[in-house]
């Protein structure tokens, strides 16, 4: 029988890479989402199906929070990951032989705003607001459930970056057009993963059996978005960019319909148990990543 995984959500960026991985290395890939061509969640038989004899179930679904804040939004975001979390415990429940792993998203965004010190996973403080409490009850959702065949994880990933997808095509376009100085005040900590070291956090993950509970997804050194954005110029061979304040980051979200909490926050998370774990990151500099990313979009 072929070996298998279930990606749930698994249509966006990270979803899109997990399954060309997964696949290279033999694995019957089953995606569940809203589109017709995957499994859908309205057939929960067939979810339960897919689930039986798997190895891992990895769920990255929920909407996205490139949107702004308004009450529908909102909803939206929070029931897109609740909800979702709450069904595939209810299959795992249902399955005489559910994966040993279960893998659910989560977000280093639970944290507070953070510039005077690391978040890990002991020590680091759980903030306030919509994000926070969207972040405390989607692993909520994760941990209500008793699954004694199956072990649990929650990855709180920070921003992903790779080369189709996710932030770096608006950053670059940023740098492009000179505007690739600091956003707000260029404090903010910037904790960013390339996405293969995310991949490779999963595989270390399964093959490390004892591992559960929640682990920080980012790499081993944060930058400020200063830092960051000097770094973008630098890779791109962009001299000038020019600062985009607070007011204007303001007034550009609302016409761009996004937040600009997503800029301006501070994440200042470091992966304490998977280093303490023996986990070696691929790109554990912000150079070393971009130097990939960006050569390998020529």
């Amino acid at each position: 029988m072929k070996k298998k995984i279930v990606i749930a959500g698994g249509t966006g960026f990270i979803g899109h890479y997990f399954e060309e991985k997964f696949t290279n290395l033999g694995y019957e890939v089953i995606i569940i989402s809203r589109q017709s061509q995957h499994l859908s969640w309205t057939d929960r038989a067939s979810i339960v199906k897919a689930l039986e004899d798997a190895e891992m179930l990895i769920n990255l679904a929920g909407k996205s929070v490139n949107c702004r804040y308004n009450e529908k939004n909102k909803k939206e975001i929070l029931h897109s990951r609740t909800e979702t979390t709450h069904l595939l415990g209810h299959a795992l429940l249902a399955c005489k032989n559910p994966p040993t792993l279960w893998i659910n998203s989560s977000t280093a965004t639970i944290y507070r705003h953070a510039e005077d010190r690391p978040m890990t996973e002991a020590s680091g403080e759980i903030g306030t607001g919509f994000s926070v409490d969207v972040a405390k009850a989607w692993e909520g959702s994760l941990f209500t459930f008793d699954l004694p065949q199956t072990r649990k994880v929650a990855l709180r990933i920070a921003i992903v970056l790779g080369k189709d997808g996710g932030v770096m095509e608006p950053y670059r376009n940023l740098v492009r057009f000179g505007l690739g100085g600091v956003q707000g005040l260029g404090n903010q900590m910037f904790s960013w993963i390339h996405i293969e070291d995310v991949f490779r956090i999963i595989l270390f993950l399964q093959e490390n059996k004892q591992l559960n509970g929640v682990f920080n997804c980012s790499a081993p050194q944060p930058i400020t978005n200063r830092e960051f954005m000097t770094q973008l110029r630098k890779s791109m061979d962009r001299k000038i960019g020019f600062p985009s304040p607070k007011w204007m980051l303001e007034m550009g979200a609302v016409f761009m319909r996004t937040e600009t909490e997503l800029i301006l926050k501070s994440r200042w998370v470091v992966p304490d148990r998977l280093e303490k774990e023996g986990f070696h990151f691929t790109f554990g500099t912000i150079e070393e990543a971009l130097q990939h990313i960006l050569k390998s979009q020529e």
